[in-house]
């Protein structure tokens, strides 16, 4: 799949996904960002989503915002979520990660509001919860939709597994070069940035019995998701 493919699917699977967040009781509104801390995770094809956004909507100054936080702690991934179902289904125990929203606010956010609303990746996408965490100080998601949540994660990942995923600070600091984007394009990307790592295919999905009835309507709408011929 070239890149330009990469991206129809891409879209394919928000629109997928905003059809069955709609369906939700949330309490997130506009304004509402409890949850938009700077440990977001995405991958390099939504990095370079977001990137070509900044850039052709003239935000261009908004990578040196990420670059004037990068010196502050933040969530950095060891394995993608089709590297941890790989695990899971072997028994293996997952690497500990250090996950901690104490550390801070998204640097994109100005006075509670995303800049790139339209393009934010799916680690943002799916962040709902039922109460309002102002309130309470956490969010209160299904189990289900969290089991849905990973899903969608694998897909995106298999959609780009030549790719890498890492925070948003690094991947986005990383596509806001020109040679990076290219290559990237090129598919001739190699050797990226400290706090970037592999993706990798879908081997199995990970989805426990409980909600496997449940989430095959997802499941059957992600697979049946058409790839435009004159672009493969």
């Amino acid at each position: 799949m070239n890149l330009d493919t990469k991206l129809v699917v891409l879209n394919q699977i928000y629109k997928i996904y905003d059809e069955f967040a709609a369906t939700l009781d949330v309490a997130c509104k506009q304004y509402c960002a409890q949850c938009c801390t700077r440990n977001v995770t995405l991958t390099t094809l939504e990095g370079y989503k977001i990137a070509h956004y900044l850039i052709s909507n003239g935000k261009s100054d908004l990578f040196e915002k990420l670059k004037d936080a990068s010196h502050k702690k933040r969530f950095q991934p060891l394995t993608t979520t089709n590297q941890l179902a790989e695990i899971c289904m072997r028994g293996d125990e997952p690497p500990e990660e250090e996950n901690d929203p104490s550390w801070g606010r998204c640097p994109f956010l100005t006075d509670n509001e995303c800049p790139v609303y339209p393009v934010r990746p799916f680690g943002c996408r799916c962040f709902v919860s039922k109460q309002n965490c102002s309130e309470t100080g956490y969010a209160d998601t299904e189990p289900f939709v969290i089991a849905v949540n990973n899903v969608f994660l694998q897909f995106i990942e298999h959609i780009d597994a030549q790719g890498f995923s890492g925070n948003l600070t690094d991947v986005l600091l990383f596509m806001a070069s020109d040679n990076n984007r290219q290559c990237y394009k090129d598919s001739t990307l190699t050797n990226p940035c400290d706090g970037l790592i592999s993706n990798a295919p879908i081997k199995v999905v990970l989805v426990s019995p409980e909600h496997k009835d449940k989430a095959e309507p997802i499941l059957r709408s992600l697979q049946s998701i058409k790839v435009p011929r004159e672009q493969i």
